[in-house]
């Protein structure tokens, strides 16, 4: 049934072909004659039935039916070109030796050719519009669902072409939305543009819309939010395109819908990226990513390789989590070239092999132990693999002449109450070290954060699943705020801020404004359908161990000079003790020996803002 079904469409498209050439013949008469064609009926109607099976014969030669005219392309065009001349040029020759036997004027082929091409030309872009274009109340179907789109922008016609291209995938623009009020009364794709976002539920119910997509990339939080209400005030399902750290190609499809999520209630305004800045240190560079099969590492692979590096080395300890990476690049980045490098940041020795053998130019250190009350348990693995580790790293970059070493810390490392958050300022002592021991032409920084948005052990998916579970949720406290920013946007500020070039530098990103734990708790709730404290109750387990209730960027001495980037400023002090050396000895030391209470006190000594020791001491 589906070959024979494949047979008449080509034979319809063989018989199109041959009518519209063949109503040439006669169109070419009457443009040559000025429409009185009175004494060449006889001629007109010898030359159609002797160019006929003449052409019949080179439709099927050529293959033209078989061309899918709701994909045509130029090579298609062109091959409509050919066949046309390959009859209009012995054409014009038996019309010039016999023109007093035939009578036919000799301008007849040359008019001849240039309406098949034309109508042929047209009967293919006609099909095509129709195929694909289509205005939508052309078609209605009663399985297919109603969809209204907010934003008629560029990301919104997009959507809307990929809706009617792709009927299978059951979805039928009716309208859009846009606080534009320009657009109003606009067509896009054949689709108006009926009101703003403040209308949504009247026309929800005017046009039996079935579902909303958000197409607004580029949007902050803020109006996201208030299109989701709008859409729960309608009672109609609704999803989002991806923000724009995640369209990188800047193209949208079907198939990258997805539900709303907390995170697109954070959103913030797009990082502005000086993209020849980072070129300038990435490009043709052999760039190492420790962490890389983590949460950040992996989002600094996937930003980096937009800029063409020579090569990645993918240095991580898990295997596992590596492996999905490369799989990841494969699949989706299949240009990029790497190394694959399993190692502890902690062996010295493993270390030296990858920076003498695979020669990076380039270091983003993001290998960290992070999960605070894990590490209150186990503050020696704090050390070791933050402190040590990181004490490694610099070593080795500027021994190896490294250009660009860039460390990811935190904002847990400003006046830290735990041992995680006093590892990474450590870290950053350590950075600073290194930025002093390089020549200036090179670059030694710390890029300090808050929480990330979806990074594993983050509270985002441990609310998820406490969610999927039935509830309830548990929030250690109802005045708990924290910084966040997505994946994406720490990810592409921290390459910003490494090509700023101020060696030594502890930077500080804007994180926008802090979020209540609780109040995300209650998004999330919502955003599964479900009502906080009806469906999903929420607890309040209490503070654990090295938590605050709210976090800081900055310490009481430091204040912040700005940089060429509006997100993106430097810590004015942030000086270390010149004795660094031989107290992280020290400190490393005492971490192999495992006695927390010294841990604690070797890094009170190091770190005086560091609370944790004075806790430990009055609870001992």
């Amino acid at each position: 049934m589906k070959n024979l079904m494949f047979s008449n469409k080509s034979l319809l498209k063989g018989a199109s072909d041959v009518l519209v050439w063949v109503s040439a013949t006669l169109f070419a008469f009457i443009l040559r004659l000025d429409g009185d064609i009175t004494g060449y009926e006889s001629q007109i109607v010898w030359l159609i039935f002797s160019l006929l099976p003449l052409k019949i014969l080179l439709v099927w030669s050529t293959g033209s039916f078989r061309q899918s005219w709701r994909n045509i392309g130029f090579a298609d065009l062109f091959q409509v070109i050919v066949m046309v001349g390959m009859l209009t040029i012995p054409f014009i020759g038996v019309i010039m030796i016999g023109q007093k036997a035939f009578g036919i004027p000799v301008s007849i082929p040359f008019i001849e050719s240039i309406l098949a091409i034309l109508g042929l030309f047209a009967l293919r872009a006609l099909t095509r519009f129709f195929l694909k274009y289509r205005i939508p109340v052309i078609h209605r179907d009663s399985e297919r669902k109603r969809v209204l789109i907010v934003g008629a922008g560029e990301s919104g016609a997009m959507v809307a072409k990929e809706m009617l291209k792709n009927t299978e995938v059951n979805l039928e623009p009716v309208a859009f939305v846009d606080d534009d009020l320009s657009k109003r009364s606009q067509k896009i794709m054949g689709i108006p543009v009926r009101g703003t976002v403040f209308d949504l539920p009247i026309l929800c119910r005017k046009y039996f819309v079935d579902e909303v997509v958000i197409a607004l990339p580029s949007e902050t939080g803020d109006v996201i939010r208030r299109v989701v209400e709008k859409c729960r005030m309608a009672e109609v399902d609704y999803r989002i395109i991806p923000g724009i750290y995640d369209l990188i190609s800047g193209k949208v499809t079907i198939s990258q819908l997805r539900n709303v999520d907390v995170e697109d209630l954070l959103r913030r305004k797009p990082v502005t990226l000086d993209t020849k800045e980072i070129k300038s240190y990435i490009n043709h560079k052999r760039v190492l990513v420790t962490g890389a099969g983590g949460s950040i590492g992996s989002e600094i692979v996937r930003q980096i390789s937009r800029f063409e590096p020579e090569q990645i080395i993918l240095l991580g300890r898990g295997e596992n989590s590596i492996h999905t990476l490369v799989r990841e690049i494969n699949d989706k980045i299949p240009s990029l070239r790497y190394l694959i490098r399993i190692a502890d940041v902690r062996d010295r020795d493993s270390l030296e092999r990858i920076f003498v053998t695979d020669r990076p130019e380039v270091v983003f250190h993001a290998a960290a132990h992070k999960h605070v009350p894990l590490m209150e348990e186990n503050p020696s693995q704090a050390i070791l693999n933050n402190v040590l580790g990181t004490r490694n790293l610099v070593n080795l970059a500027v021994e190896h002449g490294i250009s660009h070493f860039v460390n990811i810390s935190t904002d847990k490392a400003v006046n830290p109450t735990s041992v995680m958050g006093a590892s990474k300022r450590i870290s950053e002592y350590i950075v600073q070290w290194g930025a002093a021991a390089t020549p200036d032409d090179r670059v030694f920084v710390s890029v300090r954060f808050g929480n990330v948005l979806g990074s594993r052990g983050s509270v985002i998916p441990i609310f998820k699943d406490q969610i999927q579970k039935g509830g309830p949720i548990t929030v250690t406290h109802p005045d708990m705020i924290r910084y966040f920013m997505t994946i994406p946007e720490a990810a592409q500020l921290v390459i910003q801020a490494a090509g700023l070039g101020y060696n030594g530098a502890v930077y500080v990103l804007d994180m926008g404004e802090p979020v209540n734990i609780e109040q995300m708790a209650r998004d999330l709730i919502r955003l599964s359908g479900l009502e906080p404290d009806v469906d999903i109750k929420i607890e309040h387990s209490g503070m654990r161990p090295g938590e605050k209730l709210y976090e800081e960027l900055l310490t009481a001495e430091e204040g912040t000079d700005m940089t060429p980037h509006e997100k993106i400023f430097v810590a004015r002090k942030s000086g270390f003790d010149h004795e660094l050396g031989e107290k992280l000895d020290a400190i490393i030391d005492i971490a192999k020996k495992g006695d927390q209470n010294d841990i604690r006190k070797a890094i009170y000594e190091l770190v005086p803002s560091f609370t944790g020791y004075k806790k430990a001491e009055l609870i001992g």
